[in-house]
């Protein structure tokens, strides 16, 4: 099989690493790519937002399987469009990424379906949408409507950082049109769990639960970012709870979709409470999570390509999925991330991190100048290590990202504490 990756990331990077693996594809492709997938794929000067010229270049090139990574062009409609031409593609349409695309949309459908989650308003009135704050208080959660990179969902401890956030997307636009709806919700509080599926309508197979750590410094402390780190599989979690999650979240949002008419294809990825009252979700993702996918391709031991095409009705043996153990991934940032940041910056020690016994290291924000390797965005690396047991897949993960350099490189030093 001759096998398209759109994106340019770690959970590209590692999309890319794991199915260069399987013995059934024979050529595959990155748009655009980064320099680390180099070794495995050809890429292709194409933007994830040049939707015709993908399809042109599938067409063209007779690939047999292309694989979204990015939100942006699901929510696009990148998966209609090729499968308007014949294409087979991994990814929902329009229809369905509208679940990550509109929160408001996301949060209709879960109150139709009667699906647990914490009680919101909308607004597209800046003074309404002030008032509101004022009435109910803090703590508080405050998220642009529309795609914002992973920061556009601020939880507000206090008034004034509630204030700020309002403020920063409806008045001074930071996410541009993301933030012309903004959504209010009630502040949950317990464990926030990560839930992926890959899902073929109202089939899904469950793939392990993860724990991403969004904040940028140690403690949760910082701002959003993206996500600086993730482990999985959960040792606190209990298996009634898991069987919670998959029934009243994974399964009845699928249903719903199914009620207005969306076949959902591709992966259902959800943030997830534990509250005491038991599991409610935050927000619903449309694809692969970034950093989740570069810890579950060092877990998994199935063919990734087989997996993938569970989304197309093919079976797969659940039982053998994962080999036994823990996977940890964690983001080495530019200075300054998730605020301003330098590029261009010289990166050292990629290749003896990945000398390391179970250690990978994934490209997310780099490039090449004059043939050296240069910092190109905010998470610059992904630092992938596995594990018999958590202790030593966080004792691996830390040790491949002290052999790594870059001026002003940062990283939490507590990815994990949860589950150790």
């Amino acid at each position: 099989m001759r096998v398209l990756v759109i994106g340019s990331g770690a959970r590209e990077h590692a999309l890319i690493w794991k199915l260069a693996q399987s013995s059934r594809i024979t050529h595959l492709y990155a748009a655009p790519g980064n320099p680390g997938m180099r070794p495995y794929a050809e890429c292709i000067s194409l933007n994830v937002t040049q939707i015709t010229e993908l399809a042109d270049f599938a067409e063209h090139t007779r690939i047999d399987l292309t694989v979204v990574g990015p939100e942006v062009p699901l929510v696009a409609g990148i998966a209609d469009l090729f499968r308007q031409r014949g294409l087979r593609v991994f990814g929902p349409g329009a229809d369905g990424a509208a679940l990550e695309g509109s929160k408001a949309f996301a949060k209709d459908l879960m109150n139709s379906a009667g699906i647990p989650t914490a009680h919101h308003r909308t607004f597209t009135s800046y003074p309404e949408a002030r008032a509101y704050l004022e009435q109910h208080g803090a703590p508080i959660v405050v998220k642009a409507d529309g795609n914002a990179a992973g920061k556009g969902a601020i939880v507000a401890l206090d008034l004034a950082t509630a204030h700020n956030a309002l403020k920063e997307m409806m008045v001074n636009r930071v996410f541009g049109a993301a933030g012309d709806l903004v959504v209010i919700e009630d502040y949950l509080q317990g464990d926030e769990i990560g839930s992926t599926a890959i899902c073929n309508g109202t089939d899904f197979l469950p793939l392990t639960l993860t724990q991403d750590h969004k904040r940028a410094l140690d403690d949760d402390q910082g701002l959003n970012t993206g996500g600086m780190g993730v482990f999985t599989p959960l040792p606190f979690v209990a298996q009634s709870q898991e069987q919670d999650i998959r029934q009243q979240i994974i399964a009845t949002t699928l249903q719903a979709l199914k009620k207005r008419g969306i076949n959902f294809t591709g992966v259902l990825y959800s943030n997830i409470m534990l509250t005491p009252q038991g599991p409610s979700i935050l927000e619903h993702n449309t694809r692969f999570g970034d950093p989740e996918t570069q810890a579950f391709m060092l877990l998994l031991r199935e063919d990734l390509l087989n997996v993938l095409e569970f989304a197309e009705g093919k079976s797969v043996d659940a039982q053998n999925l994962w080999r036994s153990g823990y996977a940890i991934s964690l983001t080495l940032a530019s200075g300054g991330y998730p605020g301003k940041y330098r590029s261009g910056i010289p990166i050292m020690g990629i290749e003896e991190a990945n000398r390391l016994d179970g250690v990978q290291v994934f490209h997310a924000g780099t490039t090449l100048q004059e043939d050296r390797l240069v910092t190109a965005g905010g998470r610059v690396l992904s630092v992938a290590a596995y594990g018999s047991t958590l202790q030593e897949a966080v004792a691996r993960v830390y040790e491949g990202a002290a052999l790594i350099s870059f001026e002003g490189m940062h990283y939490r030093k507590d990815i994990a504490h949860r589950g150790l």
